[in-house]
């Protein structure tokens, strides 16, 4: 019987998000649905399908603690993700203007990677991220457009990403991102795979800048990737040492994102956009 379902399109510097309203939790949208939602020539399309349901319905929002609302977050191709840097972004601005939630005093959003509160900033919103790990041991990437494979630094900012440091601009216009990097070794859950080119000076008036495109699994090249803007923010600010600064500003090609790191925490901000609304039929 086919489904209709009301639905809002937005997004966080390019990165773009079906949203779709279950607030008790009532769909149960299979892989196959997400990705015709997500589908650019047969479906709205889409990076992914943000799911707006109250945490209490369900079983994954049982840890989501002071949290009403959960994000389920899933991935162009269907499959679950952790966390979405940009759709925490623009899922604050769905709850803000649809009247189901305030931001005035933070605003606390369910993932599955934790609870994670939100502000206004004054490009948007702020979102703390949480506690982000670098991972000891390098990566070997090898991506289509480089010579040869390039080492990589494992960051955890929640879920998994890659960061390989590049030579020149001229380098990261030249990847062919339409083939999906491969890793050695390969991270058993997988990993978005980040390339970045650190500004020069890498520092000016105390914000540390830097370019960068993303490869994100489940989905492939996105104008922007939230949580990998933190990732490759920090990745740098670990090879820069310990006089890297603690803000920095990251261009992607869909924009401009802010990350700072405060005790642990790192930080991301940006704008978020919802463009329009409507209703779509599904099989």
């Amino acid at each position: 019987m086919p489904l209709t379902l009301p639905f809002t399109k937005g997004h966080g510097t390019g990165n773009d998000f079906v949203v779709i309203a279950d607030p008790e939790g009532d769909l149960d949208l299979s892989d196959a649905q997400v990705a015709t939602l997500c589908d650019r020539h047969f479906g709205i399309g889409a990076d992914g399908v943000l799911r707006v349901v109250r945490s209490r319905a369900l079983a994954e929002g049982a840890t989501a603690d002071g949290a009403e609302w959960f994000m389920d977050y899933r991935n162009a191709d269907g499959s679950k993700a952790e966390m979405c840097g940009n759709g925490t972004r623009v899922f604050a601005k769905y709850l803000v203007d649809a009247g189901l939630a305030s931001i005035d005093d933070g605003l606390r959003i369910g993932t599955r990677a934790g609870v994670k509160t939100l502000t206004r900033s004054d490009d948007g919103f702020e979102v703390d991220l949480g506690a982000f790990a670098i991972e000891p041991a390098e990566t070997l990437v090898r991506a289509r457009g480089l010579d040869v494979a390039r080492p990589g630094v494992g960051v955890d900012v929640g879920n998994p990403h890659v960061v390989v440091a590049l030579s020149s601009r001229a380098e990261l216009d030249g990847l062919d991102l339409a083939y999906q990097p491969m890793l050695e070794p390969a991270p058993r859950h997988g990993a978005n795979v980040e390339f970045v080119v650190p500004a020069d000076p890498l520092v000016r008036d105390g914000v540390g800048s830097l370019r960068m495109r993303v490869f994100e699994r489940g989905v492939g090249e996105t104008l922007s990737c939230g949580t990998g803007v933190a990732a490759a923010a920090l990745a740098v600010r670990h090879w820069a040492g310990p006089a890297a600064p603690d803000r920095w500003m990251v261009d992607v090609p869909g924009g401009r994102l802010g990350v700072r790191v405060r005790a642990g925490d790192v930080l991301l901000s940006g704008p978020a956009s919802l463009v329009f609304s409507g209703e779509v039929t599904l099989a």
